[in-house]
C-alpha cells in the first residue's frame, strides 16, 4: 500500500473509518483530509472510476466551497428525472461559506438517496464543526486520509505500487533511483513513473532510470520547462546546459516540454471549473490550475507554434539533425519567448 492513515486528524473522537488514499470506496458522504493534494486528487478520480463503472448514467458535479451560494447543495442532491446516482465533489471545504457550513451540517442529518459528496479540506481549523460532526458519525461517511509522505520509504512504497498495479517487474535500484531524483514532488514521482511503464518494454533497473532522468537530482528537465514557459529565457539555457553537463540524455528533456505544453493546449480556451475540466481532458484538477498559471503572457498563435517546434525537436534528438544540443538550445529561445519565432 502507497500510504497509511495514521493517527487522527483532530483531538476529537473518531466513530468513522478512516482509510489510506488508494482504499477508498462508496459511501454517502466521503471526507477527504490531508495536506497531499495529489494523492487527494488521485482517490477522488479513482472513485469516480468505481461508480461510473458500477453505473455509467453518474451523473458528476463539482462545487467550490470558498465561492459557494446558497442552495446549490441541495439543488444538486435533488433527485433527478430518471434518477441517475450522482456524485458532488466539493473542494476548499477549509475555506468554505459560511451558508456551505449551515447548509452540509443539515445535509448530513439525511444524506440524498444514491448521492455520493465528496468533501475535500486540506487543513486548518475553518469547517471544524464540520469536520467533527462527520467524523462523530453524523451523515454515515467515511475518511481518506491524505497524508504527506515525507520519508523516503514512503515514497518508495508509492512508486512501488505504481510499477506492481500494472504488473511491471522494478529493481530495488531503479525504485531508489526515483525516489532520490523526485523526492521532492509527488506528482512528477508519479508521472516518471508512468513514463517508464509506458515506454520502458523491459523490467525496468536502474540503468533505465539512468538513461531516463540522468542528471535529474542536480538539474532537472521539468525546471528547464518551468523557466522557458515562463520567459525567463537566460536561466532555462543555463538550466539546459547544465542539465546536459550533468549526463542528462536529450530525449526525456523534450517529453517534460511536451507534457507540459499537451496539457497547456489541452486546457487553454476551456471553459469551467479545474474539477470539470479535469473530468474533461483526463487531468488532475492540480494539473489543470498549473496550465492555467503557464498560459499567462501565451497566444494560441505562439503556443502553436512551440508545439510544432516541439515535433521538430523530438525527431532532432532521436537522430532527424546532427547537432541535438542546438535543436534544444532552439527550442527553449523560441519558447522562452513564448512561441515568438523571431
Amino acid at each position: 500500500m502507497a500510504a497509511r492513515a495514521t493517527g487522527k486528524a483532530t483531538k476529537s473522537a473518531v466513530s468513522i473509518d478512516q482509510v489510506a488514499w488508494d482504499r477508498i470506496r462508496p459511501a454517502p458522504v466521503i471526507l477527504v483530509s490531508g495536506p497531499e493534494q495529489f494523492l487527494a486528487d488521485r482517490a477522488v478520480r479513482q472513485l469516480r472510476d468505481q461508480l461510473a463503472a458500477e453505473d455509467p448514467s453518474l451523473e458528476v458535479n463539482d462545487l467550490e466551497a470558498d465561492h459557494y451560494g446558497p442552495g446549490e447543495l441541495i439543488t444538486l442532491a435533488s433527485p433527478s428525472l430518471f434518477a441517475e446516482p450522482r456524485l458532488i465533489r466539493v473542494s476548499s471545504v477549509e475555506k468554505c461559506t459560511d451558508a456551505f457550513l449551515t447548509e452540509t451540517l443539515d445535509y448530513l442529518q439525511a444524506p440524498a438517496d444514491d448521492t455520493y459528496l465528496v468533501l475535500r479540506h486540506g487543513g486548518g481549523v475553518r469547517g471544524k464543526k464540520l469536520l467533527d460532526a462527520l467524523r462523530g458519525g453524523l451523515g454515515a461517511g467515511i475518511e481518506v486520509v491524505c497524508a504527506e509522505l515525507k520519508k523516503d520509504t514512503e515514497k518508495l512504497d508509492f512508486a512501488a505500487a505504481e510499477f506492481s498495479a500494472e504488473g511491471r517487474r522494478v529493481t530495488a535500484g531503479a525504485l531508489r533511483a526515483l525516489v532520490q531524483a523526485f523526492q521532492d514532488d509527488l506528482a512528477e514521482l508519479a508521472s516518471a513513473c508512468q513514463q517508464l511503464l509506458s515506454d520502458a518494454s523491459a523490467e525496468i533497473t536502474e540503468a533505465t532510470v539512468e538513461k531516463y532522468y540522468s542528471g535529474r537530482v542536480e538539474t532537472n528537465a521539468f525546471k528547464v520547462a518551468d523557466s522557458a514557459i515562463a520567459g525567463r529565457q537566460g536561466e532555462a539555457l543555463i538550466l539546459l546546459r547544465h542539465a546536459l553537463a550533468s549526463g542528462a540524455d536529450p530525449v526525456p528533456i523534450v517529453a517534460a516540454f511536451a507534457m507540459k505544453l499537451r496539457t497547456m493546449a489541452k486546457v487553454s480556451g476551456g471553459r469551467g471549473g479545474s474539477g470539470q475540466l479535469a473530468s474533461q481532458f483526463g487531468l488532475a484538477p492540480w494539473q489543470v490550475d498549473r496550465a492555467r498559471r503557464d498560459l499567462s503572457g501565451w497566444s494560441d498563435e505562439g503556443l502553436g507554434n512551440a508545439i510544432d517546434l516541439l515535433a521538430t525537436t523530438d525527431a532532432a534528438v532521436k537522430g532527424a539533425e546532427r547537432d541535438p544540443v542546438y535543436a534544444l538550445e532552439r527550442m527553449v529561445t523560441v519558447i522562452s519567448r513564448r512561441g515568438a519565432l523571431r
